[in-house]
């Protein structure tokens, strides 16, 4: 059997070993084309074209073809519905739910947690995918934590995002995922699932302000958020956060750098803007570094800002 027969084998841009033997294929002999024509081995019992780069879709796909109860959830449904999470996908476990309780462990790289999801929690995307819809996934992180990441991809979720590349609208509200957790009350974890919802600002703009906002909660420090003012020119600026009796704006960049020329000359512009407002007297920026790896800094700049005199 030549490689484009092995290749007609495919499914969804998966090879399954079980498929080839079924179609005459010796397993030695098997193994060994595989071998030397460079497929790419995604999971036991699964491969991807020689040649290939397999996007996180073909990868779940190829689990969920050998494992097929298995239902996408978690980071990996995240990931799906461009929602942002404080993780990477890449070399982070792709994770699932067994509804049947019966799975136990996995593969390397390959998570399977042991729980209820009721059919209509559960979405069919393109070649047949299985993942637990938004609400669901989101729920789940909720009740699985850490807090940080739970928030991030809630408050992800809540707004219109551009993730890959991709512009996306709001994927749900508050009251939908309260809703939710409210039909969870009594299981695991959906307690503390509640207290951390509350924390969430459906304003927020990037992972990096949700993240921001949260250092400063844990430092006892509560702006107002998204605040909104006018300048004297009539502009409306939106800060990302504001202490309104201090006057001290509080401004957080995102992961991006300034791309073009323009783009610098818009944030100069806006920060020039921010400070005509009367009602603000100082202005503090952080970059996303600051945010994530500088929270200390960060927090202690402010402190030492708000203790000034007026």
């Amino acid at each position: 059997m030549e490689r484009k027969q092995l290749r007609e084998l495919l499914d969804g841009g998966v090879l399954l070993t079980s498929r080839a033997l079924e179609a005459g294929w010796p397993r030695r002999s098997l193994t060994r084309k595989l071998r030397e024509q460079g497929w790419v081995r995604l999971h036991a019992g699964a491969w991807a074209e020689p040649g290939s780069s397999p996007d996180l879709i073909t990868r779940l796909r190829a689990v969920q073809l050998i494992r097929p109860r298995l239902i996408v959830s978690h980071r990996s449904a995240a990931a799906i519905w461009r929602i942002e999470t404080l993780r990477r996908s890449t070399g982070t476990p792709l994770e699932f739910i067994d509804p049947g309780r019966t799975l136990h462990g996995g593969e390397r790289g390959v998570r399977v947690r042991r729980m209820h999801v009721a059919p209509s929690e559960v979405t069919m995307i393109r070649h047949g995918l299985r993942l637990t819809g938004v609400r669901r996934t989101l729920t789940d992180l909720l009740r699985a934590g850490p807090r940080d990441d739970a928030v991030v991809a809630v408050e992800s979720a809540l707004g219109c995002r551009t993730v890959n590349g991709i512009r996306r609208p709001p994927l749900t509200d508050v009251a939908a995922l309260t809703a939710s957790l409210k039909a969870k009350a009594g299981s695991p974890g959906t307690a503390r699932a509640s207290t951390w919802l509350r924390l969430c600002d459906p304003h927020a703009g990037s992972p990096a302000e949700t993240i921001a906002r949260l250092r400063l909660h844990d430092a006892g420090l509560h702006p107002e958020s998204q605040a909104e003012l006018i300048t004297p020119a009539g502009r409306r600026v939106r800060l990302d956060f504001f202490f309104r009796a201090k006057g001290l704006a509080v401004e957080i960049e995102g992961y991006a750098y300034h791309g073009t020329r323009d783009s610098h000359r818009r944030d100069v512009a806006r920060y020039n803007q921010i400070l005509q407002c009367p009602e603000v007297r100082s202005l503090l920026r952080f970059t996303a570094e600051d945010v994530f790896h500088r929270p200390a800094y960060m927090i202690q700049e402010i402190r030492t800002a708000l203790a000034k005199k007026l």
